[in-house]
């Protein structure tokens, strides 16, 4: 009976079993997903625009969708330079936010003393306004790229750390016992254990970090800055030039969106092991 079984096994073609799904019907599925986003985002610019030309707003007050265009084509060339310089302080911060949270994370779960020491701080910390501290690192480092990268590296860092500890402490506990009984130390279980349980949390901690890697960059500018979309922000919003608010308002958030879909890419393509909700 083990040979028959095993013959109609062998029949099998293993490409059935793990084909995966065709690049055509995985684009349809893409285009289907952003669909409804894409539908709600039209309306909302049909009825905003429409609102502001019935209602007849002041541009000053609420630029129409239609001037907020005019203003990103005409002002391009100054969007995009300010864009770069805001995206140099969000990868620089970004990185060594990520950098710090991991390591923050590592240390407190291997050093379980010191890290009761240390957890207690780092939350403290946290809790400090982050907006009252961006006024110091002006002074401290000047009103170049040093100060928007630190403050936010201390704005972005805590939910890396968060998110990778809690990966490194929620194992399996049969996993750990196991490899106790075969004489492992805490280095190789924090090595082979820990570490690959905790890439999703940190997967997710990067998500997030990201996202106010981008507010933190912002504030920085607004605290003291010589160029970056917050600088134009600043400038544009004492000119009464609303429509050029919006406008960097908007490469903000594509900027943003670039950077958040860039991780998500990344866990996709290298963590690919860990399951992914429909």
């Amino acid at each position: 009976m083990g040979t028959i079984v095993n013959d109609r096994a062998a029949s099998v073609p293993a490409a059935s079993v793990d084909k995966p799904p065709p690049a055509g019907l995985r684009a349809r599925e893409a285009v289907s997903g952003v669909m409804p986003a894409l539908a709600l985002f039209a309306g909302v610019i049909v009825v905003w625009e429409a609102v502001a030309r019935v209602f007849n707003v002041p541009q000053f007050v609420l630029p129409p969708p239609t001037a907020i265009v005019h203003v990103l084509l005409a002002h391009q060339r100054d969007l995009g330079y300010a864009a770069w310089v805001t995206a140099q302080e969000i990868v620089w911060g970004f990185l060594l936010s990520g950098l710090i949270g991991a390591g923050v994370a590592l240390v407190i779960a291997r050093f379980t003393t010191f890290g009761r020491a240390l957890y207690p701080l780092v939350v403290l910390f946290q809790n400090v306004p982050k907006v009252a501290l961006a006024p110091l690192f002006i002074l401290w480092f000047g009103f170049d790229l040093a100060p928007k990268v630190v403050l936010i590296v201390v704005i972005a860092f805590f939910p890396v750390a968060i998110n990778m500890l809690a990966g490194l402490t929620t194992v399996d506990a049969n996993l750990v016992a196991l490899m106790r009984s075969v004489g492992a130390s805490r280095n190789v279980i924090l090595w082979r254990i820990q570490l690959p349980n905790s890439l999703p949390y940190l997967m997710a901690g990067l998500k997030v970090a990201i996202t106010l890697a981008v507010i933190g960059a912002i504030v920085g500018e607004f605290a003291g800055a010589q160029a970056g979309l917050g600088y134009m922000i600043q400038f544009a919003s004492t000119q009464m030039q609303t429509a050029l608010v919006f406008a960097a308002l908007v490469e903000v958030s594509v900027l943003g969106m670039l950077f958040y879909y860039a991780i998500e890419w990344i866990e996709r393509r290298y963590i690919d092991w860990m399951p992914h909700t429909a």
